[in-house]
């Protein structure tokens, strides 16, 4: 059964949480506080944390560090106050998935869950699992989700690897944000493009020589993204940031 860690100090909210999220078949585990969270976390390896980012103990963006920065790959769906747009950009930065703003529907969050469980289950079967892509100094290995940088293994967090592997599987072509949108993330309508172009940064400044003045990782003015696998830089509209 999924396993789902919800770490909300709110405990009506809690409450109401893991009611709905039980009704649709999760396992669902809550912890109160930031410093239970993360002791819950480490011990369970939940298949989807739920976070609360203002919590007591430790607050979320603490919870999401220490754990990203341990090597934890689950997804992380965070739960952030309406009209926080710094903490939405810091929760993404340090690994967050997605998010949801407060107060949201159970719907939304339903669909969020289900999109982040889905887009997180191993890839089976055909389509290129056991490719290997290169650019620059960086390799992609599909079969083993493992990405390195002159020969080291860099972290990306679940929906950065994503990302780049939707880059590179177009071959050059432009990706709408859109696109991406709706293949890394799983829905379109409801995540903000603020979304990918935080984790795009974030893959820039992993993975390209110079995070301000990307070879590879390019922006298509108005459009979205491509991924340049030459060294040499590319004309006509594309801008590198």
């Amino acid at each position: 059964m999924t396993h789902i860690l919800v770490v909300e100090d709110n405990a009506d909210l809690a409450y109401g949480l893991r009611n709905n999220l039980e009704i649709e078949g999760y396992e669902v585990e809550l912890a109160g506080d930031g410093l239970s969270g993360l002791a819950q976390a480490r011990a369970r390896h939940p298949d989807l944390l739920v976070l609360d980012l203002m919590l007591p103990g430790a607050d979320g963006f603490r919870v999401l560090k220490s754990l990203r920065d341990e090597g934890a790959t689950f997804p992380v769906l965070v739960l952030t106050a309406r009209g926080e747009e710094a903490d939405k950009v810091r929760g993404l930065k340090l690994g967050a998935d997605d998010y949801v703003t407060k107060p949201f529907g159970v719907l939304e969050l339903l669909a969020r869950v289900e999109a982040l469980l889905r887009r997180s289950q191993p890839r089976n079967g055909n389509g290129g699992a056991h490719e290997v892509f290169r650019f620059g100094d960086v390799e992609v290995r599909t079969a083993t989700h493992a990405v390195l940088k002159g020969g080291r293994e860099v972290a990306l967090t679940p929906k950065e690897y994503d990302l780049l592997v939707a880059l590179l599987r177009r071959g050059g072509a432009v990706a709408p944000r859109i696109e991406l949108m709706t293949e890394v993330w799983g829905y379109s309508a409801a995540v903000l493009s603020r979304t990918v172009d935080t984790h795009i940064a974030e893959l820039r400044r992993k993975l390209e020589p110079e995070e301000a003045d990307p070879l590879h990782i390019l922006t298509v003015r108005k459009i979205g993204y491509r991924l340049n696998t030459t060294p040499a830089r590319q004309t006509g509209g594309v801008q590198p940031a």
